[in-house]
């Protein structure tokens, strides 16, 4: 499964459901799918939604009867994991295995994990890159001059 569909030249996005499990694969559902369809698919796991864990936070599941938000991102950890803290490396290795499994899921359309010092993995988004013509080169080097002055200390 996939979440882009090749016309001509033209690439179609459709906004999926992706489930990291713990070894890095990838799953996308572009249907609506129930966490209760993933626990038969994995037993040993248990699913938690990335927008609910935080950095030295418990880490819990997300209730058998949820259906998987399309555009989420969700873990499939071991159940040795549930209800543990999950501590700020265990948090950056998994923002790695998901970011490893979305760049071989789809290579053309980057997705970086953001991390902040507060807490959740966010998914970011690239900014197409600026072009550089002669004209914008020109522009964005410009004479500078710097202007220094002093603070005097008050004692």
């Amino acid at each position: 499964m996939g979440n882009c569909i090749q016309t001509s030249s033209q690439t179609t996005t459709y906004a999926t459901a992706k489930v990291v499990v713990h070894d890095g694969r990838l799953e996308e559902f572009s249907y609506p799918v129930k966490v209760s369809y993933l626990l038969q698919l994995y037993p040993a796991c248990f699913i938690c939604d990335s927008d609910e864990m935080g950095y030295d936070d418990v880490v819990s599941a997300v209730h058998e009867d949820h259906e998987l938000r399309l555009g989420q991102l969700y873990f499939a950890l071991p159940l040795t994991r549930l209800k543990r803290h999950l501590p700020p490396h265990e948090m950056a290795a998994l923002a790695v295995t998901a970011t490893s499994a979305l760049a071989q899921c789809a290579p053309r359309r980057k997705q970086i994990l953001l991390l902040s010092a507060h807490g959740n993995a966010k998914p970011g988004r690239r900014v197409a890159p600026h072009a550089v013509t002669s004209k914008t080169a020109v522009r964005g080097r410009g004479k500078f001059t710097a202007t220094l002055s002093s603070i005097p200390e008050q004692g």
